[in-house]
C-alpha cells in the first residue's frame, strides 16, 4: 500500500511540475523573468529622436530582440528618453506621446541624435565615456549623427566614419529644439 501511495504521489507532483512549466511559457512568465534586465545591460540617461520612417511608427517591445512582445508604436520624430542599452536595442521611457507611454525596448539604429554645440565650431568627440579621455575629433553644431549606444549620460555616435563620444551638454536627442 505504501508502494502504491508512493506512485501516486509521485506521479502528482510529476504532474504539477509539467503544468507549472505549461503554464509560466504559454503565459508569457518566463519572458518577463528572462527578460527583467538583460545581463549586459548598462544604465543610460540620454534622449534621442525617432528616425523609423515607417508610417505606423517604431516598435517597442517587451524586451531586447525581434521575438519579444510589441507593446505599442511611437511615431517618427517623437523624442525618447534612453535609461538603458543592451547591444543593438535601448530601454526607453516614453511619458508623453501620440502612440506608446510607458517603458520598453527598440532597436537602436531607428533613433538618432544630433549634437548642440550652441554659438561654439562645433563639439569635442571623445575616444571613451570621459572628458578625460583623449579627444578624437570636432563635429559641428546643429549637426545629425548617427546613434551607436549609450552610457550614462553619454551618447556613442559616429560621424564622417569616426565613432566616439558625445558629453551631455553637447547631444541634442529633442529635434529641432536645441541651439
Amino acid at each position: 500500500m505504501a508502494k502504491k501511495t508512493r506512485k501516486t504521489a509521485s506521479k502528482l507532483v510529476a504532474g504539477l511540475a509539467l503544468g507549472s512549466i505549461s503554464w509560466i511559457i504559454n503565459t508569457g512568465a518566463a519572458n518577463l523573468s528572462v527578460l527583467a534586465q538583460p545581463a549586459n545591460e548598462k544604465k543610460c540617461d540620454i534622449s534621442a529622436i525617432v528616425i523609423d520612417k515607417d508610417p505606423q511608427g517604431l516598435n517597442v517591445r517587451s524586451g531586447p530582440g525581434t521575438s519579444s512582445r510589441i507593446l505599442g508604436k511611437i511615431p517618427t520624430y517623437e523624442s525618447v528618453d534612453i535609461i538603458a542599452s543592451s547591444g543593438n536595442w535601448v530601454k526607453i521611457r516614453k511619458d508623453y506621446s501620440d502612440g506608446f507611454r510607458g517603458t520598453g525596448w527598440v532597436f537602436l539604429p531607428m533613433l538618432g541624435t544630433a549634437t548642440r554645440g550652441y554659438e561654439t565650431n562645433g563639439v569635442n568627440l571623445y575616444a571613451s565615456p570621459s572628458q578625460q579621455s583623449r579627444k578624437i575629433g570636432r563635429v559641428p553644431r546643429r549637426t545629425d549623427v548617427k546613434l551607436l549606444g549609450c552610457q550614462g549620460q553619454w551618447a556613442q555616435i559616429e560621424y564622417r566614419g569616426v565613432k566616439g563620444w558625445l558629453k551631455s551638454d553637447d547631444q541634442c536627442g529633442v529635434g529641432t529644439t536645441c541651439s
